[in-house]
């Protein structure tokens, strides 16, 4: 005997539109309360923030005094106008209050729009709201604790002691600069471990499935060394610490969208 199928509903009840953009108003009114909530609270800390991601930078400068014979606390970070440092801190507290209140604002969403999808459509989607921030996460912290401190080492390999017919030539990095490169660096690793979403969802709404992206193997791994070489800065290291990564995520990404695909009803089967 064949098995009644699972009802597949919408939760949602019907509401004016009136009740619907009432409703929209709060969900935006919660993300932004908690957007300048956080916004505050990281231009509190925006000094200590910055710190945080400099730490890669100085430790690296600190080691190069004391090899030098310095004191470990003779090198610094400039500013070269006047209203340069309390813009940076607003652009750390900005990038901070966007972070720290995601969960706020996309829960709001979710709540949102949620009640509109059918039962299949929220199981379906759940994983991957979960999957992505923590994809941007881990992109995040290989970019802070390893690619760091392998680029940042490799640049001031370029310095130059002072010589008899030479100037010594010796990095002096501006802070809003700094702070630009960082989060270039960060939102370009975060968003490209983002791959395995993206091509699972496209796997499981039918665009890709899974026999194309292993016959596509070779392309793509040609196609995370091009977009490696353009996403990173101009340097051997940053290009390969990001590319060996998508590379992996790709196979990862074959595994989880073949993981995901629909399995044949096995009383078709049967039928026939």
């Amino acid at each position: 005997m064949a098995r009644a199928p699972v009802e597949d509903t919408i939760d949602d009840k019907p509401m004016p539109l009136m009740e619907h953009l009432l409703e929209l108003r709060t969900r935006v009114l919660w993300s932004v309360g908690a957007f300048f909530l956080a916004f505050a609270i990281c231009y509190y800390f925006s000094s200590a923030i910055y710190g945080f991601l400099a730490q890669p930078l100085a430790d690296i400068l600190m080691q190069q005094s004391l090899a030098s014979g310095g004191t470990g606390t003779d090198r610094r970070m400039i500013f070269t106008q006047l209203y340069e440092a309390f813009f940076t801190y607003l652009k750390v507290a900005f990038f901070g209050a966007i972070f720290f209140s995601f969960p706020m604002w996309a829960t709001q969403l979710w709540l949102f729009v949620a009640p509109g999808l059918y039962r299949s459509e929220k199981k379906a989607i759940m994983p991957f709201l979960v999957a992505s921030p923590f994809l941007f996460v881990m992109g995040a912290a290989l970019a802070y604790y390893f690619i760091f401190p392998l680029a940042w080492k490799f640049f001031i390999s370029f310095e130059t002691p002072a010589g008899a017919d030479s100037v010594a030539i010796q990095l002096e990095a501006k802070v809003s600069e700094y702070l630009a490169l960082v989060m270039h660096m960060i939102l370009a690793f975060g968003i490209a471990f983002q791959m395995p979403v993206l091509l699972t969802l496209l796997c499981k709404v039918g665009i890709l499935n899974v026999e194309s992206l292993r016959k596509g193997r070779r392309y793509a791994v040609v196609a995370m060394f091009v977009v490696a070489a353009i996403i990173t800065p101009p340097d051997i290291i940053s290009q390969i610490g990001l590319a060996i990564p998508l590379i992996l995520l790709y196979e990862i990404s074959i595994l989880a969208a073949a993981w995901m695909a629909p399995k044949p009803d096995p009383d078709e089967g049967a039928k026939v």
